[in-house]
């Protein structure tokens, strides 16, 4: 008997029927972008669980479960801090002119639900105001639309410095987007998306290890060695220059925010849905470390396309536990996948960079 194993594409897209799409800018000033989540036209059942200090949202109350609306159409999640909510209007003015939203009126009128969460990346391309706003939401949705949510397997979701995780950093290192998925026993996908931009570090500061790294897969991170000390203690030094009390990295400017999202083809509620991007959240606290700090919004929303059946109480435990383990994988994977950048504003660098002896055996 197999235990789990990871989707075809090890992405959220394995969720059939869910689409990603990333917009993004990177020089004369840039450092950010945008990532647009595309729900079946129908819309999704949508929960969300908010944490930390610092939070940047928007139309969190509507997935509450004591309120009207059931169904979400996209998830934009955004570089630019408060500016970067601007974003989810292009993808409701896309959604709008497609026909798809929520509806309000006899002539076919619709209003489209885009939830909505920022991460802090204010300035690190060297311009404060280069920042996403409605034509990157706008673009980010045409290339979520572009994606074919009936290929077989599904087109290969990008990760790392794309989308909402461009301008991303993670305990001083550099941060990105990662994804992961899971098929279950009895046939459930639960996959995640993270644009990891935490203010803790996503790396043991004694070993150099990275957290994630033990809650993958099969194969998923066996690759992985654990640095050279002389690489940590190098790290550590570097740390202590910068003023970062140890942290592995220089941390910058102290606001953050990891944002991300779960996504599965159960038929869940919205109160399970909001359960499921809670168990998410311990997820993240096992890839970074400290989380949910007063200079993080930490945010994760839940997408259920009632694909398949209601999972009974067992099956649901098992769902919340998929949750959990795929938002660390993807945690994890978004570090691996990070490249170092050099701007005006500063010099982050990759993982792989800091500890190249880790991923000596790691693939490219």
């Amino acid at each position: 008997m197999t235990g789990p194993q990871p989707g075809p594409t090890n992405s959220l897209t394995d969720v059939g029927g869910i689409r990603v799409g990333h917009a993004d800018r990177r020089g004369d000033g840039w450092l950010s972008g945008t990532t647009v989540v595309l729900a079946p036209d129908g819309g999704a059942v949508a929960g969300v669980d908010v944490r930390g200090g610092g939070p940047g949202t928007r139309e969190t109350d509507v997935l509450d479960p004591r309120n009207l609306v059931e169904r979400v159409h996209a998830i934009t999640l955004s570089g630019g801090s408060a500016f970067g909510l601007a974003a989810a209007y292009g993808v409701m003015q896309r959604l709008s002119e497609a026909g798809v939203g929520y509806p309000v009126g006899g002539a076919g009128e619709v209003v489209p639900i885009v939830p909505a969460a920022v991460i802090f990346d204010l300035g690190r391309g060297g311009d404060f105001a280069k920042r996403p706003g409605a034509a990157m939401g706008e673009e980010a949705y045409d290339a979520a639309v572009s994606q074919s949510a009936l290929s077989s397997p599904a087109q290969t979701e990008p990760i790392g410095l794309v989308g909402a995780g461009t301008g991303a950093t993670a305990g001083g290192l550099k941060g990105a987007v990662g994804s992961a998925s899971v098929a279950l026993a009895d046939g459930t996908t639960v996959a995640a998306l993270a644009v990891v931009n935490s203010f803790g570090s996503c790396v043991d500061p004694v070993t150099g290890e990275l957290y994630a790294a033990r809650f993958g897969l099969p194969g998923e991170f066996t690759g992985l060695l654990l640095p050279d000390p002389g690489e940590v203690l190098a790290a550590r030094a570097a740390a202590e220059a910068a003023n970062t009390s140890g942290a592995l990295g220089d941390r910058g400017a102290v606001l953050a925010t990891t944002i991300g999202v779960v996504a599965t083809d159960a038929t869940l509620t919205k109160a399970q849905c909001a359960k499921a991007s809670g168990i998410a959240h311990d997820g993240m606290a096992r890839g970074i470390r400290p989380v949910h700090t007063m200079f993080d919004g930490d945010t994760v929303f839940t997408l259920a396309t009632g694909d398949r059946g209601s999972p009974d109480p067992i099956a649901f435990h098992a769902l919340l536990e998929a949750a959990a383990d795929s938002f660390t994988r993807a945690i994890g994977r978004a570090i691996l996948a990070a490249e170092s950048v050099e701007t005006p504003a500063g010099r982050w660098r990759s993982y792989r960079d800091a500890f190249p002896s880790a991923c000596s055996d790691y693939p490219d």
